[in-house]
């Protein structure tokens, strides 16, 4: 992908109604065609949609796309994004279509709701449990017999399970399994217990086939950054050294995949594991990061700080800040309800509809009658959060009254994202483009 390639705009082909039980429709609307949305000039600081709500700025998730994509087509990585982020099958096949090589899932039941969208290449990064679980896994492959699966596996109990499961059903292709390294979540701690595992799936008669290695550096995060470092690095380092073994096993035609790479230590798996696959023509290297499409103004944002006090974001042949790159693509939209005291704005937003595990909503903008003010009070800040209201810390002097809608932007996609039915896309004026359904469950 090119600088002079043509951005590929969103696409929606999902068809479905809207109506005023869905946070962000109006209030008196009632089985509205989706694609009718972008026609209704909706703006979430108008005062006529239902607040609060949550939008998507369908520009800055697109230049984040085109930039990450870019980014790992450079240093010879294919690219899985996570969908567990928005669970909104539009947005995940758009990062199909713009280049990404799958998508990855959490579980059984998110990749239905990929599979039924039509993403036919998927990881399902995470171990799927036992003899239910396997269970559940052949039912789905045999549902869906032309997809491409991929599962983690980072026990010997667990890759029985699976072949149990396999052997049950002789129709069903032989299973792609990732041997799965870790740190401080699931995953292999040893060698020896990597080994044992694809032992196991070397003796289940082909039912079941080594893929590759996985991993999921993200959680192996410590409080000390050296001390993160280090236990990134020599998890990284495992990985690498896990794939060699493997190869060495299957021999050089055997296709594997190499997959890690959240949204927080991607550099750190570009510089470790793409030179050791670069070496193998057979191998991809695949990132399964997913946020970053979404980035943030809180836990992601210092994430690409520290990617920058790395060092490690290089694209076009040179570095550069990877935190000033990326743009923070969600805002949560809450209107001031209350001005109780000097210091005190009360806003209809609370622990029900945006993230706080890694951090306050932060306030971008007030809006007044549908017209942003001059600029954001400098000491502004949200303090604390219940159920459905907001703290806002104000001085007794700012201009910031009841009635005003208030702009917010997030920490944690993850977290947020997963409160809403639907994600308004929004246009370059603010206005509603498009609705994007999730499907979270």
């Amino acid at each position: 992908m090119s600088d002079n390639t043509p951005a590929r705009p969103l696409v929606v082909p999902e068809n479905f109604r809207l109506d005023d039980r869905i946070r962000g429709v109006p209030p008196g609307t009632s089985a509205l065609d989706s694609r009718l949305v972008g026609q209704q000039g909706w703006h979430p600081a108008d005062g006529r949609m239902s607040l609060p709500l949550l939008t998507l700025d369908e520009a800055a998730f697109i230049a984040n796309r085109d930039l990450f994509l870019r980014y790992a087509l450079e240093h010879g990585a294919k690219v899985a994004p996570h969908a567990k982020t928005p669970m909104a099958p539009d947005l995940a096949r758009s990062l199909v279509e713009a280049g990404a090589w799958g998508t990855t899932v959490a579980d059984i039941r998110q990749a239905t709701v990929m599979l039924k969208a039509g993403l036919t290449r998927l990881i399902i990064a995470n171990e799927v449990g036992g003899t239910g679980g396997a269970g559940r896994l052949a039912a789905l492959a045999g549902a869906w017999p032309d997809a491409e699966l991929y599962v983690f596996a980072d026990s010997v109990a667990a890759v029985k399970a699976l072949a149990q499961a396999w052997r049950a059903d002789t129709a069903l292709a032989p299973l792609r399994v990732l041997v799965e390294l870790g740190a401080a979540r699931a995953g292999a701690r040893a060698v020896a217990e990597a080994e044992a595992i694809a032992d196991a799936i070397a003796t289940t008669g082909g039912r079941l086939r080594i893929a590759g290695v996985a991993t999921y550096e993200g959680a192996a995060a410590q409080p000390d950054p050296v001390r993160t470092d280090e236990v990134v690095s020599a998890l990284l380092a495992s990985v690498g050294d896990m794939h060699l073994r493997l190869r060495a096993r299957l021999g050089g035609e055997a296709r594997l995949i190499v997959t890690a790479g959240g949204s927080v230590f991607f550099d750190k798996v570009i510089a470790v594991i793409s030179p050791i696959v670069a070496k193998d023509p057979n191998a991809l290297l695949v990132l399964r990061s997913g946020a970053i499409f979404f980035h943030d103004h809180g836990i992601y944002d210092r994430s690409l700080g520290a990617v920058d006090g790395r060092s490690g974001f290089e694209i076009g042949g040179a570095r550069v800040s990877a935190r000033s790159s990326f743009r923070p693509a969600l805002r949560v939209w809450a209107e001031v309800l209350s001005r109780p005291e000097p210091g005190l704005a009360i806003c209809g937003m609370g622990m029900r509809d945006v993230s706080f595990d890694q951090g306050f909503p932060q306030p971008l903008t007030v809006y007044r009658l549908g017209q942003p003010l001059p600029g954001m009070p400098a000491k502004a800040q949200v303090i604390k959060l219940n159920d459905q209201h907001a703290f806002l810390a104000v001085l007794p002097g700012d201009d910031i009254g009841v009635g005003d809608v208030v702009e917010f932007g997030i920490s944690h996609p993850c977290t947020c994202l997963d409160r809403y039915r639907v994600i308004f896309g929004v246009d370059g004026d603010g206005r509603v483009a498009h609705a994007f359904p999730t499907y979270f469950g």
